[in-house]
């Protein structure tokens, strides 16, 4: 839902503005699915509301549910026939994880993400960005009445190249009058964009922050990840200690395990000198890959024994579990199959170079 419109067309109309919050009640915290359910409201006015503005923003197009029960995945069309897939991961302990999409594909081209090989089609509003948590809320209550506990800004796009709109998302998630999710519960994950980090530093609201490392070594960063070419493990570690230094915060490190490319001892070695000079606010998350034609997942024994080494330098570590691999919901599975084969071609033909154009254009903004 259009916010911004609900707030002209109330004004519009001389309603008073508690008319607002009596809409953001209806369409965030009880679930209503069309102008016809917000029962405070005269049929005349929600007719009126109806005709000039669509209750969503999002259209489920088709929802996958793992083998195991504990990752749903969703295709959302979007008003101009764009797609995003938006995922949801179900804990033990009853915690529910949404995994939400910032961008349509991504311009950072990072050579592990499928997401990357598209290219970047455009950015979310933060209406249709908040609306993927509102959307699956609602698969939740239909599906055993559980709610959303968590919101991980870690599925299409890069959040720190669509920074304002991301940041109003945040905000509608955290509203009291809306989903009112705590901002502890809400993680922003970043390529390593600078700008961006600086800005969260001093923005008034307590997210966290995960950094996708992936790797200590500048060589074998710059190989999976372009957008380490402008912005060197040296000077995105400098960002974090001057985000550390003003939030306190802790921050969260993501390392997908890539056989024979990040997973080696001196691998190892550098990541810890590289966290030692203040492990208290740094955590690492090894994450499994699901293997691509790109590269293949670190074997488990190796996954172990690279923790191990963390750990016995006093390293901050997890080995996270992995969801979703059967339905291509893993982390860095995140792709829009639905194309026509004239699209699907062009995407291929973006990993090689519009991918690789735009993310050269993106850093340098």
């Amino acid at each position: 839902m259009k916010l911004a419109a609900v707030t002209q067309f109330l004004k519009e109309q001389k309603q008073p503005i508690f008319r607002l919050s009596q809409v953001k009640r209806a369409f965030y915290v009880e679930g209503i699915t069309s102008w016809d359910g917000v029962s405070t409201w005269s049929k005349a006015l929600r007719d009126a509301a109806a005709r000039e503005i669509p209750w969503d923003e999002l259209k489920p197009l088709k929802t996958q549910v793992s083998s195991k029960g504990d990752t749903v995945k969703t295709l959302f069309e979007l008003k101009d026939g764009k797609k995003i897939e938006t995922v949801i991961m179900r804990h033990e302990g009853g915690r529910n994880t949404v995994c939400i999409s910032s961008q349509v594909g991504c311009a950072m081209a990072c050579s592990f993400c499928a997401t990357g090989t598209m290219g970047l089609n455009r950015n979310l509003t933060s209406d249709e960005i908040a609306e993927q948590v509102v959307q699956m809320r609602r698969w939740l209550k239909e599906n055993g009445n559980a709610h959303v506990t968590n919101v991980v800004y870690m599925g299409m796009g890069e959040p720190f190249n669509n920074y304002d709109e991301v940041m109003k998302s945040v905000r509608t998630l955290n509203d009291h009058e809306g989903i009112n999710l705590g901002a502890r519960h809400i993680s922003i994950s970043t390529c390593g964009l600078i700008p961006g980090i600086l800005r969260l530093a001093d923005e008034q609201i307590q997210v966290n922050l995960a950094i996708s490392l992936h790797s200590a070594v500048n060589t074998t960063r710059s190989k999976i990840m372009p957008v380490n070419k402008a912005f060197p493990i040296e000077k995105l570690m400098a960002a974090i200690e001057t985000y550390t230094r003003k939030t306190n915060r802790k921050v969260f490190f993501e390392y997908l395990m890539l056989k024979d490319i990040n997973d080696s001892e001196a691998e190892a070695e550098a990541l810890i000198k590289l966290l030692e000079k203040d492990r208290r606010l740094y955590h690492i998350n090894l994450i499994k890959y699901h293997d691509t034609d790109a590269y293949t997942s670190t074997a488990t024994p190796s996954r172990i024994r690279f923790m191990h080494l963390l750990q016995r330098a006093g390293i901050s570590v997890t080995h996270r579990i992995t969801f979703g691999e059967d339905i291509d919901a893993a982390c860095g599975q995140l792709a829009i199959n639905e194309y026509s084969g004239e699209l699907k071609q062009g995407i291929q033909a973006a990993k090689a170079s519009r991918a690789e154009k735009q993310a050269k254009a993106a850093i340098k903004t």
